[in-house]
C-alpha cells in the first residue's frame, strides 16, 4: 500500500499535467489542418481583433473552434461515464460501449435519422431538433437499465453477466442498424457510416449548444456521487450501512451515464474505450477516491480525444480517419492486456 502511495503523483501536480496536456492538445487542434492557421489570428480574435487572413477567421471560429469544444465535452463525458460506471460495479472492465450504452444510444439515434420523416415522424415532430439527442438518450437508458437489471442478482451486481448481457446488446444494436440500413436512402446512408464509426468532422456550433448542456450536465452532478461510489467500492451492503441508499445512487448513476453518452453519441457518432482506458489510467495516479478522479477524468478524457482527432487527421493525409478507429486501435489492446493481467493477477 505504502509503495503504490508512494508513486501517485501529489494531486495538485497531475491536475497541472493535465491541464498542460489539454493547453498542447489544444493548440495542436487549432493549428493544424490543410488550411495553415496561426495562434497570433487566434489571439486577435479572442482580444476582439480581427485577423489578417479571413479565411483564417472563418476557419477558426467555424471549423476548428466547434470541432475542439465537442471534442474535449465528447472525451469528458465519455470517461466520467467509464469511471462512474467502473465505480458503481466495482470493476475496472465496466465500460459504456461494453455494456451497451453506446450501441443502445447508437440504435435510437440511427431510427430517427432512418424514420425521422416516416415511422417516428411524430417523434420529430413532437421534439423538434432535440429529436436526435432525446433518442439517443433514451435508448442509451434503456440498455443500460437492461444490463444491470440481468447482471444484478440477490443484491450484488455480477461482472461477467453484465460483460455477456453488454455482448448480447451490442449484438442486438448491430443487428437493428442492419435493418435499419435496407429502408435508408443514399443521405441517411452516409450518415449511418457516420455513426457507427464516430467523427468530428463535420463539429459545428449547432452540435455543440444542441448536446453541450446535457454533457456539462453530467460532468458537474457526476462529482456528487463521489462519496456513494467510494463507498460502494467497499461492497452494496456497506454503503447501504453507512447510510447511502444503494438504490438512488445506482438510478442516479446509470442516468447520468445514459445523459452524458446519449447526448455524445447523438453529435459524434459511436467512439469506444476512451470511458475504458482513460479512468483506468488515471485510478493508477489518483488512487480510487472518486473526489479527485472524476475530475481528472474529465480533463483526460477530454486531452486524449482532442489528440486522436488530430491524429485521425494526418494517419491517411489528405483524408480523414474517423475518430472511432482510432480510439479503437489504441483501446483494444489496452482491454485485452488488462484481460491478461486480471486473468495472471
Amino acid at each position: 500500500m505504502h509503495t503504490e502511495e508512494a508513486r501517485r503523483l501529489p494531486a495538485p501536480l497531475a491536475y497541472g499535467a493535465l491541464l498542460a496536456l489539454i493547453a498542447a492538445a489544444a493548440t495542436l487542434a487549432i493549428s493544424s489542418g490543410a488550411y495553415p492557421v496561426t495562434l497570433q489570428d487566434l489571439a486577435r480574435m479572442i482580444s476582439g481583433g480581427v485577423p489578417n487572413d479571413a479565411t483564417a477567421q472563418f476557419v477558426l471560429w467555424e471549423v476548428r473552434l466547434p470541432r475542439l469544444l465537442l471534442g474535449l465535452l465528447t472525451g469528458a463525458a465519455l470517461a466520467v461515464s467509464g469511471a462512474l460506471l467502473q465505480g458503481l460495479f466495482r470493476n475496472p472492465l465496466a465500460d459504456p460501449g461494453l455494456i451497451g450504452v453506446s450501441s443502445g444510444a447508437a440504435l435510437a439515434a440511427v431510427a430517427v435519422i432512418v424514420l425521422g420523416g416516416s415511422g417516428l415522424a411524430g417523434w420529430t415532430a413532437l421534439t423538434g431538433r432535440w429529436a436526435l439527442p432525446l433518442a439517443a438518450f433514451i435508448g442509451g437508458t434503456l440498455t443500460t437499465l437492461l444490463a444491470w437489471r440481468i447482471a444484478h442478482r440477490q443484491g450484488q451486481t455480477n461482472v461477467a453477466l453484465l460483460l455477456l448481457a453488454g455482448i448480447a446488446i451490442n449484438a442486438i444494436a448491430v443487428a437493428g442498424t442492419g435493418l435499419l440500413t435496407y429502408h435508408a436512402d443514399d443521405n441517411a446512408l452516409r450518415s449511418l457510416t457516420f455513426w457507427t464509426m464516430g467523427s468530428l468532422a463535420h463539429a459545428q456550433w449547432q452540435d455543440v449548444w444542441l448536446a453541450g448542456p446535457w454533457m456539462l450536465a453530467t460532468l458537474v452532478i457526476a462529482p456528487l456521487l463521489a462519496r456513494p461510489l467510494d463507498a460502494f467500492l467497499l461492497g452494496e451492503p456497506v454503503a447501504g450501512h453507512l447510510g447511502y441508499s444503494t438504490a438512488w445512487v445506482k438510478r442516479s448513476a446509470i442516468l447520468l451515464v445514459a445523459l452524458g453518452v446519449g447526448a455524445a453519441v447523438a453529435v459524434t457518432g459511436l467512439i469506444g474505450f476512451v470511458g475504458l482506458v482513460v479512468p483506468h489510467l488515471l485510478r493508477q495516479l489518483f488512487g480510487a477516491g472518486h473526489r479527485i478522479l472524476l475530475p481528472a477524468c474529465a480533463l483526460g478524457g477530454g486531452a486524449l480525444l482532442v489528440l486522436a482527432d488530430c491524429l485521425a487527421r494526418v494517419i491517411v493525409a489528405p483524408a480523414e480517419l474517423p475518430i472511432g478507429l482510432v480510439t479503437a486501435l489504441l483501446g483494444g489492446p489496452f482491454f485485452l492486456a488488462l484481460l491478461m493481467r486480471n486473468r495472471f493477477s
